[in-house]
């Protein structure tokens, strides 16, 4: 029954707090930090309303501090997909049917719960289990969390407003409906906020979720699973289960129920999902909706007008920050010849003062990557610069995986701007440098253009406006967010909505419109008060 009309004004973006030393967040969260390395817990998938234990434990260990053990996840198999799948066709048609002020307040208290109760146990699982600094956790699994969970009702309920005109006669309105059958949410270690919206937009549109994190999010992932469970979410509408990628895709692309898949993580895997469920449309009941965001490589380019402390604190931050594992990082820059010798002085020096370490001394600006395939994938392309003719180390280049898996910030200058760490996501704290002939920007804008298959993110760094002007024309469909003197990192929720296109995904723009739009089915309904009571139309009369 509806007694009004509700409104979710446009909120504000989560303020983040700063852990600047003597305030009392940085006192509360190193508290927490501290309790939650004292017990080592056990994680349940979440099937329904059951915490489900298989006895399959496997061990979660902070990437900088391998020796120590946070606790233990129980690993699914194939039968849990099935139950999960059941779980949440059980739930959906009670979901579908409650009122959309109740779904919504169910995320707005959710929210809420971060930014209040939770806000350091949710930082404090994403720095211990994935090497999250105090301000990357922050701007993570607090603030962007919270925005994404609050934007999207906001913007969820003007989807809902958005109604067809009516002739006389007649009345035509328009139902935002959930899609048939389930969802699948396949999520990323790098966000935990990513971690969380992937699963809650889907659902806060009325659908229900499978979800599968990565496993090396999980200790964040089951925080929010817990915060969402007391925010009031019903059993079954978000299922959390932890199995291999193959067996999800093998049970979720062949059932008929399947009604599409929200996915971050690298970009072959998303093709063999399209693939796999091109062959296996015949199955569904419907086209399944695909939506992914994939990998980078993305750009800065700076102009011979840029300033040089702008372009090298752009780089500093952009390609090092989470140790370069976003996926917006700056992977690549062009530098301009004379601005060159500059800004690598610069940048090497301000490399050579980040601290690298542990995230529980909250001087370390560098923690570790995020687990040891990761680490021996980066090493393998700096040992093979150091070793190349074409390229230079300029700075880093050192590795140890003794106590975590640390790998010093690392600037590769190649001597082609077609080398192989100018090509390839690495997804690492790796950033490749290439000095071009200032006088050639434009041929290096088509250059920057041609390079990579990924378009997610880019920037470019000057003070001549028109050379801004052309570097945002020729490299319009190279990058999903395009940044203008600054580094291409750090989407906010509602102000840059973040997606690429080309290999970098499907441009669905997460924290916006564009991507709710994906996890609904509209039906028109159309009611005539006056019908007609006969085919003649005016135009058959003879006169």
């Amino acid at each position: 029954m509806s007694l009004g009309t509700f409104s979710y004004p446009m909120p504000v973006n989560e303020p983040v707090l700063s852990y600047a030393p003597g305030s009392p967040e940085r006192a509360a969260l190193k508290k927490t930090l501290t309790e939650l390395k004292k017990k080592a817990i056990e994680v349940p998938m979440y099937i329904g309303g059951k915490q489900v234990k298989t006895g399959k434990k496997v061990a979660m260990h902070p990437p900088h501090e391998i020796a120590h053990t946070l606790g233990y996840f129980h690993a699914g198999e194939e039968k849990h997909v099935h139950q999960a799948i059941d779980a949440a066709l059980k739930a959906k048609e009670a979901w579908a049917a409650m009122s959309w002020e109740s779904r919504a307040h169910i995320f707005l208290k959710a929210a809420d719960l971060i930014a209040t109760k939770y806000r350091y146990h949710m930082n404090g699982t994403t720095m211990l289990g994935q090497s999250k600094n105090a301000f990357q956790a922050e701007i993570d699994s607090a603030c962007e969390i919270i925005d994404f969970l609050r934007f999207n009702v906001h913007f969820l309920s003007e989807i809902y407003k958005q109604q067809p005109i009516s002739a006389p006669g007649m009345h035509n309105r328009m139902e935002w409906r959930p899609l048939e059958g389930f969802v699948l949410a396949v999520t990323p270690f790098n966000f935990t906020a990513i971690g969380g919206n992937l699963p809650t937009s889907a659902a806060m549109c009325g659908n229900v979720v499978v979800w599968k994190p990565a496993n090396t999010q999980i200790y964040s992932a089951q925080m929010f699973m817990r915060i969402l469970k007391e925010a009031g979410l019903p059993d079954g509408v978000i299922n959390l289960i932890y199995v291999d990628g193959p067996t999800i895709g093998k049970v979720c692309f062949n059932h008929r129920d399947f009604a599409g898949v929200h996915f971050t993580g690298s970009t072959g895997v998303f093709n063999n999902m399209w693939k796999t469920i091109g062959e296996n449309i015949p199955k569904y009941k419907s086209y399944p909706r695909i939506v992914g965001e994939t990998g980078g490589k993305d750009f800065v380019v700076i102009h011979k007008s840029a300033d040089v402390d702008t372009a090298v604190a752009a780089l500093a931050r952009g390609a090092f920050e989470f140790q370069g594992q976003k996926c917006s990082a700056a992977s690549r820059a062009y530098l301009p010849s004379n601005l060159a010798d500059a800004i690598k002085t610069k940048l090497v020096a301000e490399l050579k003062t980040m601290k690298m370490g542990t995230v529980e001394d909250f001087s370390n600006f560098v923690n570790a990557v995020i687990d040891e395939k990761a680490f021996n994938s980066i090493a393998r392309y700096i040992d093979n610069a150091k070793k190349d003719k074409k390229a230079n180390i300029l700075v880093g280049g050192n590795y140890s995986k003794k106590e975590g898996y640390f790998i010093e910030p690392t600037v590769i200058e190649a001597k082609d701007p077609k080398y192989t760490t100018m090509c390839e996501e690495i997804f690492g704290p790796v950033l490749t440098i290439y000095t071009y002939d200032a006088d050639k920007f434009e041929q290096t804008l088509e250059l920057v253009d041609s390079t990579s298959p990924y378009a997610l993110t880019g920037a470019i760094l000057a003070q001549d406006r028109a050379a801004v002007e052309l570097a945002t024309n020729k490299l319009r469909n190279a990058a999903g967010n395009f940044y203008i003197n600054d580094k291409p990192t750090g989407a906010v929720v509602g102000q840059q909505p973040f997606g690429g296109a080309r290999a970098s995904g499907t441009n669905d723009k997460a924290g916006s419109m564009l991507n709710l739009y994906r996890w609904l089915s509209a039906r028109t309904i159309k009611e005539t008060f006056n019908p007609p009571t006969n085919y003649r139309y005016p135009f058959l009369n003879e006169a």
